[in-house]
């Protein structure tokens, strides 16, 4: 019971968010500057897709079957309707990722932004198929400003990213942290690509 109360205040704060956004949502960085990673084919999903901009990039960009699932019926009815003016064909579902996550060995391409739950990283492994890649992009706690989560407990440690998929190949890996000067380069995140060999 206080699981289901917990996830409605979760559903409840994302699809306030949602509601009040006044755009389709953008691909994160990790997925935009390394599209030439992505396999030719197969099924991708976008998790905690928020408003779909990995969807729609992945959708626009290549011959993947796409799903995004998130929480929020909010942010899901707003990737159908803007796949659908579109003319892009994603499978869109309202999900608890936490209760239900993906399958073992159904996908070839996972994209996860702005979402951590670190109990939920057996399950991502586990779902993707051999050779299938990874693309996750997260904040961090070691940051030069305050954009992201408050809760330093959604926030990545330094090269925790890399700790928590570690049975993965690294492929692409970034986090700057403070080095140098802090008002350039990649700030306040870490990206990863990785593939299940």
């Amino acid at each position: 019971m206080q699981k289901d109360i917990i996830d409605d205040k979760v559903r409840e704060k994302w699809n306030c968010r949602h509601s009040q956004a006044n755009d389709a949502g953008k691909p994160a960085k990790v997925l935009v500057e390394n599209l030439h990673l992505l396999p030719l084919g197969g099924n991708a999903l976008d998790l905690a897709c928020g408003r779909g901009g990995n969807a729609f990039c992945l959708a626009e960009k290549t011959r993947l079957s796409v799903d995004a699932w998130d929480i929020s019926d909010v942010a899901i009815d707003r990737v159908g309707s803007e796949a659908n003016s579109r003319g892009l064909t994603v499978n869109a579902q309202v999900r608890n990722i936490s209760l239900h996550p993906p399958k073992p060995d159904s996908f070839d391409l996972i994209v996860v932004t702005h979402f951590l739950d670190r109990a939920l990283v057996p399950a991502l492994i586990g779902a993707l198929r051999p050779g299938g890649l990874l693309f996750y992009q997260t904040f961090t706690q070691t940051a030069v400003s305050h954009e992201g989560p408050s809760n330093p407990g959604m926030r990545l440690k330094d090269n925790e990213l890399l700790e928590l998929f570690q049975p993965l190949c690294v492929r692409v890996y970034r986090e700057e942290g403070l080095l140098g000067n802090v008002k350039q380069g990649w700030r306040n995140l870490a990206l990863l690509v990785a593939e299940k060999i």
